[in-house]
């Protein structure tokens, strides 16, 4: 099916057939909506490529991920993300592209070749790191982009992010105000933009706190990770009475860990999680959280993009600060 059929069983020419499928003035109302009638009755689309070629939008945004298959499929916050990024871009009839990749560098080829190739009309940046090499490379293509994190990690990229700071220092404080004096934290990858962030907010609020005892553990943010810092922290010789995780999935490889080693939670451990998944309150007993709208999130950075895109408002903005969300899992410590 062509835009020729669609324009003989209207009546009218191509040009027209075009003018309104596109909502452009210089046909009547009228006739755009007999042209829209028969476009849906013979069930035709705009071809993607042509429209490309024309140098139109093409109706897609790309998103990659520098991480294994498997664990996108574990991991709740980019499941929900997604979602999120998802129900804004129906409603502008756009798709989404994803990949996933190996590193950073492989990440700037795929972006570099979607954006020559017109297969998107802009990207949405993840997992910022310190200097990141994808920042520099892909200002000078020119690719329409939006950053997740920190505006002092996207260069000149609009930014969308959360406070991880001030949500760490909540966190800390409400563990410190429970009784706790040994607290740790299982954290994201070191190279990860939000994990430094929330590193160096852990390390000032124990300082401030007089926390003599608090560490960080790095981990990968997988349940085996997770696990594995978890595991090195109960068996040290200066056990800690909380943990704070980087997200909900470690947590939870965190609490089996405890029942593993048969320490109680939280009589003698306190656990807090990341982001709040429905993970989070199917576990007995059910974690405490700093609780993050991740499906928001994900919405707001996809309005972000658009907004980049239609040359509106390209401000940075921040999203809601996550917010603290106690259940059974902390406790005063016995």
């Amino acid at each position: 099916m062509t835009i020729r059929d669609v324009a003989a069983r209207a009546g009218v020419s191509t040009a027209a057939v075009s003018l309104a499928l596109n909502d452009r003035p210089g046909v009547s109302a009228d006739t755009r909506e007999r042209i829209l009638a028969v476009a849906r009755e013979l069930g035709w689309t705009p071809s993607t490529a042509a429209r490309s070629l024309s140098g139109r939008q093409v109706g897609t945004v790309g998103l990659v991920l520098a991480r294994p298959a498997p664990m996108l499929g574990r991991e709740p916050f980019y499941m929900e993300f997604i979602a999120g990024v998802e129900s804004v871009l129906v409603q502008h009839r756009c798709s989404l592209l994803l990949r996933l990749v190996d590193s950073v560098q492989e990440e700037v080829a795929v972006q570099r070749e979607w954006w020559q190739g017109r297969q998107v009309d802009g990207s949405i940046l993840v997992d910022l790191q310190v200097d990141d090499p994808r920042i520099p490379a892909l200002a000078a293509i020119g690719l329409p982009a939006v950053a997740v994190g920190d505006p002092a990690l996207a260069g000149p990229f609009t930014a969308v992010w959360t406070d991880d700071g001030q949500a760490v220092h909540e966190a800390v404080r409400y563990l410190a105000a429970l009784g706790h004096r040994r607290i740790a934290r299982v954290g994201g990858p070191a190279e990860l933009g939000h994990s430094a962030i929330r590193s160096r907010a852990f390390e000032e609020a124990a300082r401030e706190l007089g926390l003599e005892d608090a560490v960080t553990v790095p981990a990968d943010f997988s349940g085996e990770g997770g696990a594995r810092a978890t595991r090195s922290l109960l068996t040290s010789g200066r056990r800690p009475t909380a943990i704070v995780y980087d997200n909900d999935l470690m947590a939870v490889a965190g609490l089996s860990v405890a029942a593993e080693m048969g320490v109680q939670v939280p009589g003698r451990l306190s656990l807090l999680a990341w982001d709040d998944s429905q993970l989070c309150l199917l576990t007995r007993p059910r974690l405490s959280a700093m609780g993050h709208d991740v499906f928001a999130f994900g919405a707001e950075v996809a309005r972000r993009l658009f907004d980049v895109l239609s040359g509106g408002d390209t401000g940075s903005r921040p999203a809601p600060a996550p917010v603290l969300l106690p259940r059974e899992s902390t406790a005063p410590p016995l």
